[in-house]
Order: C-alpha cells, then sequence, then structure tokens
C-alpha cells in the first residue's frame, strides 16, 4: 500500500485540524462541518498530483490552448455519515465524479467492547475502469474500511483506489496494509497515538458524525 501522510510537512492544514480537534471550537458545528469540507479540499488537491492525465485541446475567444485533463471517471465514495462532509470537500475539487455511499457500523452484540462491522446500505455506481475515492475521517481499528472495500470489490474492478481519511491510528494504518491490495493508495492528514481501550483514537477529536450532525440515540 502508498501512504501518503499530509502531515508530514507544514501547511494551513495543520490550523483545520487543531481546530476540529479543539473541544471549544466544537461546539460550532457548522465551522467542524466546514474544517472538515476543507480538509477534504486539500486532500483531493494533493491526489490529484498522482491521477492520469490526457492532452486535451481548449478553444478560447482568441485562439487555442493545450492542456491537460484527468483522463479517468472518478467516483467519490463516503461511508455513513461521518463521511458527508469529507465527501464535499473532495466533490469541490472533482465536480466532474460521482458519488456512492455505503453504510457501515460497530455493532456490540454483547453490550460490551467487543464488536462487529455491519454494512446495511450500499448506492454505489459503475466503479469498473474509473478511479475510485473511498472516504471515512476516522480510521481506527480498520475493520469498516476493510468491510466496506471487500463489499465493493465483489463484482467490480476500478482502476485507482484511494483511501482518504483525516485522521489515523497505527494500528488501523497496519490493518489496511495488511488486509487491502498492494496498489491502493492511504491518504492521511494526520496520524495519532494509539487506540484505547474501546478502541477509540487517541488523542484524536471524539466521534466524528456526531460533531458534524447531532448525538445519535
Amino acid at each position: 500500500m502508498h501512504i501518503h501522510n499530509l502531515s508530514e510537512n507544514n501547511s494551513v492544514l495543520n490550523h483545520f485540524l487543531a481546530q476540529i480537534r479543539d473541544v471549544n471550537i466544537q461546539k460550532d458545528t457548522m465551522r467542524f462541518r466546514k474544517n472538515i469540507e476543507r480538509i477534504g479540499e486539500i486532500m483531493a488537491f494533493e491526489i490529484s498530483k498522482t491521477l492520469e492525465y490526457a492532452p486535451v485541446e481548449i478553444t478560447t475567444p482568441l485562439s487555442t490552448k493545450s492542456t491537460s485533463l484527468i483522463k479517468n471517471g472518478m467516483v467519490v465514495c463516503s461511508i455513513l455519515r461521518a463521511g458527508l462532509t469529507l465527501h464535499n470537500g473532495l466533490l469541490n475539487f472533482f465536480d466532474a465524479a460521482e458519488s456512492g455511499f455505503v453504510s457501515a457500523y460497530r455493532y456490540h452484540p454483547n453490550n460490551d467492547d467487543f464488536f462487529i462491522i455491519q454494512t446495511q446500505y450500499q448506492a454505489v455506481p459503475d466503479l469498473t475502469g474509473k478511479t475510485l475515492i473511498l472516504a471515512d475521517p476516522m480510521l481506527a481499528t480498520g475493520l469498516s474500511l476493510e468491510a466496506v472495500f471487500k463489499n465493493l470489490m465483489a463484482n467490480q474492478t476500478p482502476k485507482e483506489i484511494h483511501i482518504a481519511v483525516v485522521i489515523a491510528a497505527p494500528e488501523g494504518i497496519e490493518h489496511l496494509k495488511a488486509t487491502l491490495p498492494n496498489n491502493c493508495h492511504l491518504w492521511i492528514a494526520d496520524t495519532d497515538e494509539r487506540l484505547n481501550e474501546h478502541k477509540y483514537i487517541v488523542p484524536g477529536l471524539g466521534d466524528a458524525g456526531d460533531l458534524a450532525y447531532g448525538n445519535r440515540l
């Protein structure tokens, strides 16, 4: 797996990451959503540098201009519901991309820390021969992304696969390296120290879905 850690170099990305972690700024849900969206835009720009381009001629009012545009069709697919804000940021740059949505959540059958990943909803366009960007803000254990990935790949074969996450734990990174194909690209805005005993990222930021859209019952 090709891993791209955007926090290795200082940039304005630091500001947005600091704000989504700050317990006082988190109280402003609109600002939280906007900052995740901004992070998605930065990630889209970085991903765009690695894509395949084809030469085209553009007609201007005075003449023509040669340039290069993204060659392959694209699909941005997000894991509901936390992935929606990141999804919007990616679409702001890849505005011609199709969209896909998949649900995945932790199910605790014994009401303790043990959980399994449940995937119940999937609305995804044809991925064959296209560039797939799979978005989920938090990479904790990696089990959700693995489950969604396997469902998507059951009957389809994208040409390129990029996974975009905002915050990742080392355990999740290692799990994806062990379970996903070597040609996948993993894009990370920032990495954290570890998972705690409940498998949540430390220091993390809390529940990204709740912070963006409100607490669940």
